[in-house]
This record gives C-alpha cells, structure tokens and sequence, in this order.
C-alpha cells in the first residue's frame, strides 16, 4: 500500500520510528523516592537540561488515566504505543518498573469489514480511533442497548461504528489525523522511516486461528499477529530474547478474542503489557487466584474497555529546576 505522510494532530509534531526510538533510549521509566511515577532520561538532550522524562499515570478509570497522559505528554511529547514499551524493556535493567508492572498501550486492534465484504483487522499503535479521550467516553458511557451503536458488545469490546471502520481503513481518524495504513505482508518485509502512529491490517481468519496462549518464543517471532503488535519483526525478535533471558524461560503468552466474537460488529479492544514484580508465573504457573492485574502473562488485546489503566508518557521536561537531580549528600 502507498505510504501516505501522517498528519499530526495540531500542534503535534510527527516522529518518525526512528526518531522515537532515539527518544525512548534516553528516557527510561523507573521509580524515584521524590518523585515515584516520574523517571527521567540518562543524557541531557541540550544545554539548557531538558530531557525527555518518561511519567507513569494509573487510574481506576481508564479515560482519566488517558486524559492525564496526553495532558503530560502535551505538543512535544507522546503516550507510548505497545512497540515503545517494549522497546524500553529492551533498553532497560530487569529491576527497573518497566519490567515489574503492566501497562496499558497507546495501541488498539479494531474489527472491520471493507468495502470488498472481506474482515480485518486493524493494528493501530501511537492513537487510533480511541486516540481522544472523547470518543473513549462515548463508548464506556454509553448505553448498553443492543441496538446503540457506540456501546460495548457482550464481551466488554467497544462497537464503532460503519463509518469509523470504513475511516481507520483508510488511515482518517476521529481526532481530524491522518496515518499511514499497511498491509501486513508489506509491514513484515520492513518500512523505512516508519512513523510513530500507523496501522497494520490483517486478514480475519489468519488472525483468529494465531496463537492465543502460551508459546515458545521461536514460535511467536513467526507469529504474524504479534509481530504487527510488536512493531515489526525486529522489534519483536529483540523483545523476545530479552523476555527469556530474564528467567530462561521456554514460552510467553500472547492473547487475542478473535476466536471468540462476531467479526460482523465493528468493534474495538486497547492492548495491554502484563508484568509483576519479579515477573513471577511468566510460563502460566504460580497464577494464584487467576490472571489478574498482577499477574505476567505476557501480550493480551482481550481486556474490558471499562477496565483500569495504566499509561506511560513521554515530554521533555527541564530537569534543571527539579530537585530530582540535586546531591544531598553530605
């Protein structure tokens, strides 16, 4: 598919992959005794101190978790996609909270139909249909009606509607962006300067018979499915080998719904990073009272939409007026 050149939103500036990813190897995400949800980068980016801080934002409530991170994240900055997150596990030590909590991706998977009656399904990462924290409240707040068409299915999707499925296809969003929308077979042969906000469509039966479960990592490094999650398959295989070394560990887990639902609803389900501390129970043992919030399971788009949240932003920050980075030490 050609390559269209994404539009920001306005007063956005638009990075390229490569862009981001110099950004999120200089800022890491890890805990202060000052200041516990903020981290900051390891190299001062000019010479007035900014940096690129990296902030964690939790709430019970998913849009306000959502609202804050972009209110952080402002003009020059982002909420990280699933590919940032993982590549800042990548980049980072086993201790560090990246590794030792879950988080939830600026990244989404969408169900549509195209013109052509065939089913997809759409990978957005850096903010999709549900990049506003508005159009996320229509859903989660609507009512439940059967026939409402910006309610939530039976199983806690978010339904969207014929209009925003024909868009995302085409790369226009919600918010008045535009992004670039590619064919798997393209995205896995490799794009060249690829922007931090795009779209990966796969076809519906290849993605309801992938892996939903525990795999062996050689296994899920072929998986189309989550090589579109990851952001390529570089991206996944570096994931991937730092993932098993961390306990030498034999399989991860990636989980999906689409075995399970009704492709003829457009619908839509945001991904999540799972993690704990120690990552305890990786290979699906030792889960306790079940899979919950701090378990590690690995890769899952099969979270509610009215479930809590738990973004990373990034923004460039001027550390020299913090006390972050003062010594005290006498």
């Amino acid at each position: 598919m050609k390559f269209k050149k994404p539009v920001a939103r306005p007063g956005n500036r638009t990075l390229t992959r490569r862009q981001m990813i110099q950004v999120l190897t200089l800022a890491g995400v890890a805990a202060s005794p000052l200041l516990p949800r903020v981290a900051a980068a390891g190299k001062v980016s000019n010479n007035n101190g900014t940096r690129m801080v990296a902030a964690i934002f939790f709430d019970s409530y998913c849009t306000i978790a959502l609202r804050r991170a972009l209110r952080y994240a402002g003009d020059d900055g982002f909420v990280a996609s699933l590919p940032q997150l993982l590549h800042a596990r990548v980049n980072a030590d086993y201790d560090n909270i990246i590794w030792n909590s879950w988080f939830t991706a600026n990244s989404e998977e969408s169900v549509v139909t195209t013109s052509q009656r065939s089913r997809v399904v759409v990978v957005a990462h850096g903010g999709g249909i549900f990049a506003s924290p508005e159009r996320y409240e229509r859903s989660v707040r609507a009512d439940l009606d059967r026939s409402n068409t910006e309610g939530l299915t039976g199983q806690y999707a978010a339904k969207i509607t014929e209009r925003e499925a024909r868009d995302v296809l085409r790369g226009h969003l919600p918010d008045g962006s535009e992004i670039p929308v590619f064919t798997f077979d393209e995205f896995r042969r490799g794009i060249k300067d690829l922007p931090m906000r795009y779209a990966v469509t796969l076809d519906f039966e290849l993605t309801k018979n992938s892996i939903s479960g525990y795999e062996s990592f050689e296994v899920l490094k072929d998986e189309p499915l989550v090589i579109a999650r990851a952001g390529g398959v570089e991206p996944l295989a570096a994931y991937l080998d730092k993932a098993q070394k961390r306990h030498n560990t034999r399989v991860m887990g990636n989980w999906h719904p689409f075995n399970r639902i009704d492709p003829d609803q457009p619908q839509i389900r945001i991904l999540e990073l799972t993690g704990n501390k120690g990552g305890v129970g990786s290979e699906g043992e030792d889960q306790g009272l079940g899979w919950g919030y701090g378990a590690d399971y690995g890769i899952t788009g099969n979270g509610g939409m009215t479930d809590m949240a738990r973004y990373v932003a990034v923004a460039p920050r001027d550390v020299s007026t913090s006390l972050q980075y003062l010594d005290f030490q006498l």
